[in-house]
């Protein structure tokens, strides 16, 4: 995508001065959100309001219609994750079911004020887009949208001004862009070097650990917030350690199950915001929310892990 003419790429004082300005207003239009003592917890570089380095996705895993909800333990899952100081919620339209479901459930547990919610646009055409984003809103029972992303960059150049807009009015708070490839990243840092995003979405994982190379460092020079989607390799890293045990040195970081180790070896990074694992059952977000807490690896631990990891 080419920066529009009036942009430069660089950071000048004016911009930093705009930056600082904007970041008080969005901690003022900030619900009050208290997170348990040791929580870790991340700034967002254009702001400083800081997020649990854990959240919650909700692909797949929340794509369930409004009259089975009751069957599930998703009501259940967010309760916990809210108690356990929670608040990333990370849906979109592609979700099928999802948003509905985010909605429904933080509105019969009144735990809107303690979420952070994150979606996106996922189609073409400026009115469409519009309209799914009024939807989303609607669907997630909110009148304002923590973060609005444009999903996969389609059709980015139509929604950006929109959103641009839509920041401006306080009807999202941040906007942000996603993918999911490790194919995408290249594209996904010229875009985070132009500096018109506060977040940026992508894959990262032991397995997928492309980002490394350029992608995170870009986000770290640019002042971008990210979100990890991905975690656990849509579960591909379980299949991979099934059965073994967990190496004894974990207890150097408070490391008790093999989701706490992938994903303490995310957050460890420091370009990392917050992680969003996806999932329905209680004993697994009491799990991922525990790699929330404790000690992290620095440097020489987290290459430990890797070769660890790499050699099974």
């Amino acid at each position: 995508m080419n920066k529009p003419a009036h942009h430069k790429p660089a950071y000048p004082q004016r911009r930093r001065a705009l930056q600082a300005a904007a970041a008080l207003l969005l901690l003022n239009m900030t619900d009050a959100r208290s997170a348990p003592a040791g929580l870790i917890t991340r700034p967002i570089p254009r702001s400083g309001e800081r997020l649990p380095a854990i959240g919650l996705g909700t692909y797949d895993t929340f794509d369930i219609p409004r009259d089975r909800l009751a069957q599930t333990e998703l009501q259940a899952v967010l309760q916990r994750f809210v108690e356990l100081g929670g608040q990333v919620v990370d849906s979109s339209p592609m979700y099928g079911h999802a948003e509905a479901a985010v909605g429904t459930l933080s509105s019969a547990l009144d735990v809107r004020k303690s979420l952070f919610l994150a979606t996106k646009v996922w189609t073409s055409g400026r009115t469409e887009g519009i309209r799914q984003m009024e939807d989303s809103m609607r669907l997630m029972q909110t009148k304002t949208i923590d973060l609005m992303q444009v999903h996969n960059l389609l059709d980015l150049k139509t929604h950006l001004p929109v959103l641009r807009d839509w920041k401006k009015s306080a009807r999202i708070r941040y906007l942000g862009i996603t993918h999911y490839t490790a194919g995408s990243h290249a594209e996904l840092e010229k875009l985070v070097k132009s500096g018109d995003f506060d977040f940026v979405q992508f894959n990262y994982s032991l397995d997928e650990p492309e980002a490394e190379t350029r992608l995170l460092p870009a986000c770290a020079d640019s002042g971008t917030a990210t979100l990890i989607n991905r975690p656990f390799s849509q579960a591909g890293l379980f299949s991979k350690v099934r059965g073994k045990p967990l190496p004894p040195w974990c207890a150097d970081m408070d490391c008790t199950s093999w989701a706490q180790f992938f994903l303490k070896w995310i957050i460890s990074h420091p370009a990392v915001t917050c992680a969003i694992p996806g999932t329905r059952l209680v004993r697994h977000i009491e799990d991922n929310m525990a790699a929330c807490s404790g000690r992290l690896p620095d440097a020489a631990l987290r290459k430990r892990m890797a070769d660890y990891f790499s050699a099974l």
